[in-house]
């Protein structure tokens, strides 16, 4: 499988020791975080040279590592790019006199913004992400959002990867960008009525969205005026606007409270008025419809939540009245408002659908479709007095599909299908959901795709992949990426495991805080059942996950090494108890209701020290385990892979390979270029294969 590798690069050890409610922990590895990593997420050149040199050699070895896939990521590249619309263009949605779009260019990288007459006509375009990005080995768009005149529009990018974005405001007429410049922002803005100015958010050195500023037209960003700013550092701050252009909306949030404050669209000088305080535990989402508020709530015990409703003038949860009640086991995932019609997105038994309701006779009817598994993304419309939504719908199998709904009469249009100009037959192609038992008992839905002609004999090789944190639901969806698998005969599985919501609020909370360890045995449950059933066998299982569900594949890998014949971990959130510790870190203090804060208490100290995959590396026999990194990832920090991955090698029996790849222009996304990663999906693919012998 792996033969002839040069040495392993080998970090040194520098023990440094902590002591927590009296538990002393030794990291031997705690250099490889950068002094000054603020400063290298803003300019990678000055990272520390020992540490650039480590990453670098084990950048090398990987490549040597993986040489023998050279041709064969080639060949998945090309299979990859060959079933994607190189030319292919957004149907553009209407607002006022245009209709709005974004486009790419056959063999462009970066996306394409353009408008065309509402009623037909020649098309302009607005922005041009190539253009933009030449001679830049990392670039983003994070925004292109018009003004409410059709005159301007505010685009943001990021060239670093380090996601602290800047903002140019662009003349529409000549495709002209003014002289102002907003930096270090959350990435984009929520435009006055007028159009002369617009709120944003700023970045605190630490990466943390804490402060809102409005910015006028032509002036300096310092002389910005500063509108809001939360104190705490577990809370976010966003911003943005109405349907109606009447108010701006101040979201205050962490994972498990939120907070709103409102003022009028059309004055900025005016202060924010809470709408209802943060009360622990409270989430709340709000939307205008004319003289009152729809809110999305799981107040009053609503655990998968409801609607209220609040008029505008007096807002307050003690005016709040239920119009969409709440019902155990339908979670309303999110909801939007128009003239006529409230509509809301809701998940029941794993699948969702679409429900609209007409606001003058409360009469309701439902979007929902008949396979087993498959996605629905409710896109709505830029415009609140219309009739018509928007909505998108894949399965496994079948290519997404957009379409045009009109909410009254209910007619559904489709505006367009998927291309795959290589060719793609659904008829080939069989999409399950089994249920398979996890140690306690709860059923874990898994989603399955594989080709009609593969032997489920135990034979295949399958890639199961996971996440399971934050409320997350891994959609059934469209994956033209994977189908270089399954043609190849694997199996390809989505592992729906406690953490995420695919089963409503209660299998969020039943995966989170102290009750963690419930992802990675559901998940190690799905890999058991799948081999158990002759879907595939233990030794044939790749495992995947990315960022949280990197953490799943460092766990998984610590508890059942033996059930898993490789893992790929991207951007791995491995590192998690010496993280939550550092309230300096750009996440620290908002993701303490997510996994609990170990400086405060020491329950949740020994919890996460329990799970932490860098802390329960032990001398075992590991599968063979590929980790990406990016440099510039404010998310989670490159250091974490790095620091996993010397531990791995330092302690690990038998000689499975240990790889580490750490992009070193890029951040937690990857590379920012539509081909640009399809080049590391087909590197991971090329490990999944080589470790299946199906190279």
């Amino acid at each position: 499988m792996f033969k002839d590798l040069p040495p392993t690069p080998v970090a040194d050890k520098r023990p440094v020791t902590d002591t927590r409610h009296g538990i002393e922990r030794t990291d031997d590895y705690a250099w490889l975080r950068a002094d000054n990593w603020q400063q290298v997420f803003q300019d990678p050149s000055v990272l520390d040279e020992g540490i650039r040199a480590y990453l670098e050699a084990e950048n090398a070895y990987q490549k040597q590592a993986m040489a023998d896939t050279e041709e064969l990521q080639k060949a998945l590249f090309s299979e990859m790019r060959g079933r994607i619309e190189e030319d292919d263009s957004s149907v553009p949605s209407p607002d006022g006199p245009f209709a709005y779009g974004m486009s790419y260019v056959t063999g462009g990288e970066q996306p394409r913004f353009f408008r065309v007459p509402r009623e037909g006509g020649e098309q302009e375009l607005l922005l041009d992400g190539d253009a933009e990005a030449a001679d830049k080995a990392y670039f983003r768009i994070s925004a292109a959002n018009h003004s409410p005149n059709h005159a301007r529009m505010i685009w943001g990018y990021d060239d670093k990867g380090s996601e602290f974005f800047k903002l140019q405001i662009r003349e529409l007429g000549s495709a002209e960008d003014l002289d102002d410049v907003v930096e270090n922002t959350g990435g984009g803005g929520a435009w006055s009525p007028g159009s002369e100015g617009f709120f944003y958010t700023l970045l605190d050195e630490n990466h943390r969205p804490s402060k809102v500023y409005y910015h006028a037209i032509g002036s300096a960003q310092a002389d910005d005026r500063l509108v809001f700013e939360e104190a705490d550092p577990g809370f976010f701050v966003s911003v943005g606007g109405s349907k109606l252009n009447d108010f701006i909306f101040i979201n205050i949030h962490d994972h498990q409270t939120s907070e709103y404050r409102i003022l009028p669209a059309g004055d900025p000088q005016a202060t924010p008025a809470i709408v209802a305080p943060r009360q622990t535990g409270v989430e709340y989402d709000m939307h205008e419809g004319g003289d009152v508020f729809f809110i999305l709530t799981n107040a009053g015990g609503a655990k998968d939540f409801k609607i209220v409703e609040a008029p505008v003038d007096a807002p307050g949860r003690e005016n709040w009245r239920d119009v969409v009640t709440h019902q155990p086991g339908r979670l309303i995932l999110n909801h939007m408002v128009f003239a006529n019609h409230l509509v809301w997105l809701e998940r029941e038994n794993g699948l969702p659908r679409i429900v609209i309701r007409a606001r003058d006779s409360g009469e309701e009817h439902a979007i929902a479709f008949d396979e087993e598994a498959y996605s629905l993304g409710l896109q709505g419309s830029y415009e609140y007095d219309t009739e018509v939504i928007r909505f998108s719908y894949s399965s496994m199998t079948t290519p997404s599909q957009q379409f045009d709904y009109n909410m009254r009469t209910r007619e559904r249009v489709l505006l367009k299908t998927q291309e795959v100009p290589s060719g793609h037959n659904a008829e080939d192609y069989v999409t399950r959901r089994v249920m398979a038992p996890s140690y306690d008992g709860v059923e874990v839905p898994v989603s399955l795709l594989y080709r009609k002609d593969t032997a489920l004999d135990g034979s295949a090789p399958c890639l199961l992949y996971g996440y399971g944190s934050y409320g997350a639901t891994i959609p059934a969806s469209f994956n033209t990426n994977c189908l270089s698998l399954v043609d190849r005969g694997f199996v390809y599985a989505i592992a729906h495991v406690r953490g995420g919501k695919d089963k409503g609020f209660a299998w969020y909370e039943d995966g989170k805080h102290l009750k963690k360890a419930n992802t990675f045995r559901d998940f190690i449950a799905a890999a058991e059942f799948l081999a158990a059933e002759k879907f595939t066998s233990a030794d044939r299982i790749v495992a995947e996950g990315g960022s949280a569900g990197g953490m799943l594949m460092g766990a998984i890998a610590n508890m059942a090494p033996d059930r898993f014949g490789a893992i790929i971990a991207a951007v791995p959130f491995v590192d998690v108890l010496t993280t939550m510790l550092d309230d300096t870190l750009p996440l620290t203090p908002p993701e303490w209701p997510e996994w609990g804060n170990p400086i405060a208490s020491k329950e949740d100290y020994e919890t996460i020290a329990s799970y932490s995959p860098y802390d329960n590396v032990c001398a075992q026999n590991y599968p063979p385990i590929l980790a990406l990194a990016g440099l510039t990832d404010p998310r989670v920090t490159y250091w974490e892979p790095a620091k996993w991955v010397a531990r791995l090698r330092a302690m690990k029996t038998g000689d499975a390979p240990v790889l580490l790849k750490t992009n070193m222009d890029a951040g937690h996304a990857g590379a920012s270029g539509r081909f640009q990663r399809l080049e590391e999906v087909a590197f991971e693919y090329a490990f999944a294969l080589k470790v299946t012998d199906k190279a």
